[in-house]
């Protein structure tokens, strides 16, 4: 009996000791100590990433309209459709493509190409163009265009305006205030309605417009703000668990479980945002590396696919902004390598990506800093 004994002890230990080995193995090879380097803008990277923008305001085609037709009156070109914001394939994209332009002017005042720049813009963004725009979206057959994905941005576009103190900001934001307005004014008749949040990793997920629609609401309108607040405890603050393994989804550029926790970030106090991240996302805060690693892109010429190099900019400056509030240098680190990843690969000449894929780098750019 002894012998039986011991030899089942021997038995254990062998196999605990390969287990334990078999572990360590696993989880060193998901390990990244790589330190890597935060994106800077200056005059160079400022450079690489305006011509992306540049080039296609002003390029009506192709086109994805994305509108209803009420009948046949409603079969014009996209310049009459959206005579500010026709470009870049489709609308949202030129939104943000012209919140790329504006936020280099911004933070770069001695921009080399800052004139031809503002002269697209100031065209543009005129007040008879953003009234045409404005019809648009009260048209009956067209008044969840762009909901609320491309709200957000064109709110990003205002904020801008309305933080940078220049003749030229000025002239921009008063002819852009009536479409804003109306952008607002949806924002508060949708959000009550909306029962049940989005939560995909495309352009309808609910926390990323809710995230970006804050920034500018905090400033700009307290009672925008005071609902998002509201909405956001409403759909997330009981959220347990979040998948994050699961992502990405094939056509993700936005990353559901990292939007949601931005979105909390804004709006909780940083005391009760810690323990409902714990919650969410269990282990992140200290390994945040276990869990994400960059998104590849195996054709960018496809349009679906190429959002994978987006989803590594956003994955990023959701990173930036906690890694910064929590003080997370592992969190900045993981921005940092999902940054550098995409950027070394966007000037790839394929217009799928090179339509808007300036506007997420540049924004992860300035949420590092």
């Amino acid at each position: 009996m002894k012998r039986v004994f011991v030899i089942l002890v021997i038995i254990s230990c062998f196999v605990s000791c390969n287990k334990t080995k078999k572990t360590s193995k696993e989880d060193l090879k998901l390990v990244d100590n790589t330190v890597y380097p935060k994106p800077e803008l200056n005059d160079k990277t400022a450079a690489y990433l305006y011509h992306f923008a540049f080039e296609c305001i002003d390029q009506e085609y192709p086109n994805k309209l994305g509108q209803v037709l009420g009948d046949g009156t409603y079969l014009k070109e996209p310049s009459e459709l959206h005579p500010a914001f026709y470009g870049c394939f489709d609308w949202h994209s030129s939104v943000h493509g012209h919140w790329t332009l504006l936020n280099i002017l911004k933070e770069v005042p001695n921009f080399e190409h800052k004139e031809a720049v503002l002269q697209k813009l100031l065209q543009n963004i005129t007040k008879e163009n953003i009234l045409k725009e404005v019809t648009y979206f009260d048209d009956a057959f067209n008044k969840n265009f762009e909901r609320t994905y491309g709200w957000a941005w064109l709110l990003k576009v205002s904020e801008t305006l309305q933080d940078w103190d220049t003749d030229e900001a000025k002239q921009l934001n008063e002819n852009l205030k009536p479409l804003v307005e109306i952008i607002v004014r949806k924002y508060i008749e949708f959000l009550p309605k909306l029962k049940y949040p989005i939560r995909i990793g495309e352009h309808s997920n609910t926390a990323f417009g809710m995230s970006f629609a804050l920034d500018y609401a905090k400033k700009y309108s307290p009672e925008l703000a005071a609902l998002i607040v509201l909405k956001a405890k409403e759909y997330y603050l009981n959220d347990q668990g979040c998948p994050l393994t699961w992502e990405p989804g094939g056509f993700d550029f936005l990353s559901p479980c990292l939007q949601e926790a931005s979105l909390m970030m804004k709006v909780l106090p940083k005391e009760e945002f810690i323990p409902w991240l714990d919650t969410f996302l269990p282990d992140f805060r200290k390994n945040p590396e276990l869990y994400l690693e960059v998104a590849e892109v195996t054709d960018r010429s496809d349009g679906k696919l190429a959002h994978l190099d987006g989803l590594n900019y956003s994955r990023a400056w959701c990173l930036y902004e906690m890694g910064t509030a929590l003080d997370n240098k592992k969190m900045i680190n993981l921005a940092n390598k999902h940054f550098e990843f995409s950027y070394k690969k966007m000037d790839s000449g394929e217009y799928a990506g090179a339509h808007w894929l300036a506007s997420f780098a540049l924004y992860a750019i300035l949420k590092s800093n």
